[in-house]
């Protein structure tokens, strides 16, 4: 493919002529292992936090990660797409269990270990064919030579299901890997203790369960979850989760060690005592479907796939506002320098994806006042 210039004024107009969810996908853009320049805007140095296209043809994809100048993001159908200096390369990534191609399942959460630069290893959650059905595991990757190799399982059986997988993983500011898990369409078990389902898990690194966490002897951090896919902390520690809520009541919860956030005795502002209600939900009326999420201190940045926009969410105002709505279902967000980075998710069946999509994009976070 050959490169081309894309004029940021133009962006918006490119979702024009979409195919609906039923027909057949374009092929990807990017072939496996061939590596080929990503289509980027610049059009004045002075303006050089609008919005550019960073890469294009990705498959659905899930997760951002930067390392340096580097971009990794994983894809559901089972690739790890690295992006340095407009390259874009699609690497092989090689699971010891067969890839579920169950309804939202597949290669999801991805998180590169502290020590990256020397052991080249990252935490990855994905949804294999086990003997009873669809099945969540959280491994340790290793990269040698472009290629990705499951090296360690840390945590296997995790309940899944026809759908509601979880699958982000994020590395908290105390060092230990957090995970969440979707109720696995039973969703008496997200109040369940002994299931691992409907929950945010917190591990060491090395798979052990830490000695402070708030159940003994359980990897459990708090539960009562419906289909938590988002997490992110501010600078003093404080927890954030977002959460899918049934149909609508969408959710973005404070998360404090050992709490019960309900589901599915009560959803969206209903109230119970030793439950914790939402400090933002969507109610009864209106649908975020809320995914990735990343933060500037001040404010909270959502992916919203059906709310197909990023949601800003005020912690100082406890408001919320709906922003870049014109590129369809939004999976993963992340912010770094001033810049919040986004990928489109209009490939995983349920979008209308352009010829182009998926795509990962920067705007400056000024854009979004």
């Amino acid at each position: 493919m050959k490169p081309r210039l894309i004029i940021t004024c133009l962006l918006a107009t490119s979702l024009v002529g979409c195919t609906t969810a039923e027909e057949p996908m374009e092929e990807s853009v990017i072939e496996s292992s061939e590596s080929v320049v990503s289509e980027e805007s610049v059009i004045e140095e002075e303006l050089d936090t609008a919005l550019t296209v960073i890469a294009e043809g990705l498959m659905i994809p899930w997760s951002i990660e930067k390392h340096g100048d580097i971009f990794y993001i994983t894809e559901r159908e089972g690739h790890i797409v690295e992006i340095e200096n407009d390259i874009v390369v699609r690497q092989e990534v090689q699971l010891n269990k067969t890839l579920s191609i169950a309804a939202e399942a597949g290669l999801m959460g991805f998180v590169l270990a502290p020590e990256f630069e020397e052991t080249k290893q990252a935490f990855a959650y994905y949804t294999y064919e086990g003997e009873t059905g669809p099945t969540n595991r959280i491994v340790i990757l290793k990269l040698d030579d472009g290629v990705w190799e499951e090296e360690q399982v840390l945590l296997d059986n995790i309940p899944s299901g026809s759908f509601h997988h979880g699958g982000r993983l994020k590395i908290g500011p105390d060092g230990k890997l957090y995970a969440t898990t979707g109720d696995a369409t039973s969703p008496d078990l997200a109040q369940k203790l002994d299931s691992l389902a409907g929950k945010i898990l917190r591990m060491n690194q090395d798979g052990t369960i830490p000695d402070d966490n708030p159940f003994s002897n359980s990897y459990i951090y708090s539960y009562g979850h419906r289909n938590p896919q988002g997490m992110v902390w501010l600078a003093d520690g404080t927890m954030y989760a977002s959460e899918h809520g049934n149909s609508a009541n969408d959710e973005i919860n404070r998360i404090n060690p050992g709490e019960n956030y309900g589901w599915p005795v009560i959803e969206g502002k209903e109230e119970q005592t030793q439950m914790v209600s939402p400090l933002f939900t969507s109610g009864f009326s209106e649908t975020w479907a809320p995914s990735g999420m990343a933060t500037d201190e001040k404010r909270l940045y959502v992916a919203g796939l059906r709310g197909n926009a990023v949601f800003v969410f005020d912690l100082e105002r406890e408001d919320a506002a709906a922003h870049l709505t014109e590129f369809g279902r939004i999976r993963d967000v992340f912010v770094e320098d001033g810049f919040l980075y986004f990928i489109t998710n209009n490939r995983d069946g349920r979008g209308m994806p352009s010829t182009a999509d998926d795509q990962l994009y920067r705007i400056g976070l000024n854009e979004l006042d």
